[in-house]
């Protein structure tokens, strides 16, 4: 279900269309999704950026699970983006439990 909010939100904002020359089909240059609590970004940098004085984690956006960095999963689920882990948090994500 959470999957498909995020799909459903993407195609509804416009934030599927890809400007000229970005190099990365389905996703703007920096934001992938922005909802009322939670933002997700495509590079750490861009995650950085918006929350200067936050950790930024890697969630996987189909378990709601996200990862810290230096973890083994940290920007490598096959469904994920970088976020604000207290928006991540807010928005009722949670840290991994076995420390992956």
């Amino acid at each position: 279900m959470r999957l498909f909010q995020l799909v459903a939100l993407v195609l509804i904002s416009g934030l599927w269309a890809t400007p000229a020359g970005a190099g990365v089909i389905g996703f703007s240059p920096a934001i992938v999704a922005v909802t009322s609590e939670l933002r997700l970004f495509q590079t750490e940098a861009a995650a950085q950026t918006h929350c200067p004085r936050d950790e930024v984690v890697w969630l996987n956006t189909n378990s709601g699970i996200y990862h810290e960095k230096g973890m083994r999963w940290y920007g490598r689920t096959k469904h994920g983006a970088y976020a604000c882990r207290k928006e991540a948090d807010a928005a009722g994500d949670r840290d991994t439990r076995n420390g992956q």
